[in-house]
């Protein structure tokens, strides 16, 4: 176990403290609704009602929706793009997806690469594009879910003003939906840019998502 730990502590820390921290969204989420439930007149609801609500639903989509898309644009960019002096770039001149014999694929695979990684054909390529096709599915869904989601919460405060209910494709086009949209957005764009070009001048000892501490400025793709 003890073993287990070690060789898993960077998932396990941020798996706790995302469980944590989504159980602290639901408790104060909960709270501040009830707050405008009785403000307004009505009745509080229970947690368990809260957390099952499309409120809490939307809520949690719209961030989930906005950190997979930084991930997905980040992976899938860097693949072609650089920054000189960062260490979230590849080296000037190493633009692009890499021969075959770099990405140790096909025959090139070492005998312990994963099996899809071996041979030719379908399987390598797929392989080859998972993690983005990964992030990208899972933005797809959670902004699919913050849609329909959204839309359940926007009519529920309609009808409570005695309001029409509008339709799905409606919400889309609502500054409602885009306004939970691009604040989630422009907040994560500005974090990736603050990181890649923070890391071009300023360290964090023994960190790889650092330069080592006396490497120049202007090195590209070293980690500390």
């Amino acid at each position: 176990m003890r073993r287990f730990v070690r060789d898993n502590a960077l998932s396990l820390f941020f798996l706790v403290i995302f469980v944590v921290a989504l159980a602290g969204q639901s408790l104060a989420g909960n709270a501040a609704y009830n707050q405008q439930q009785v403000a307004d007149g009505g009745a509080p609801i229970s947690w368990a009602s809260y957390v099952t609500s499309s409120d809490f639903a939307v809520d949690v989509a719209e961030n989930w929706q906005s950190e997979y898309l930084q991930f997905l644009l980040f992976i899938l960019v860097t693949v072609w793009l650089v920054q000189r002096g960062s260490p979230e770039s590849k080296k000037i001149g190493e633009e692009g997806t890499g021969s075959d014999a770099e990405q140790q694929v096909g025959r090139y695979a070492p005998e312990r690469a994963p099996s899809w990684a071996k041979g030719t054909g379908l399987r390598p390529w797929l392989y080859g594009r998972s993690l983005g096709v990964v992030m990208g599915t899972v933005f797809v869904m959670s902004w699919l879910a913050q849609w329909v989601a959204g839309t359940a919460s926007h009519n529920a405060e309609r009808l409570a003003r005695l309001q029409d209910p509008v339709s799905a494709l409606g919400y889309l086009g609502s500054p409602d939906f885009w306004n939970r949209t691009l604040q989630n957005w422009q907040s994560e764009f500005l974090a990736v840019l603050s990181m890649v070009v923070l890391s071009v001048y300023l360290r964090q000892r023994g960190s790889p998502e650092s330069k080592p501490v006396g490497a120049p400025h202007q090195e590209t793709g070293e980690e500390g």
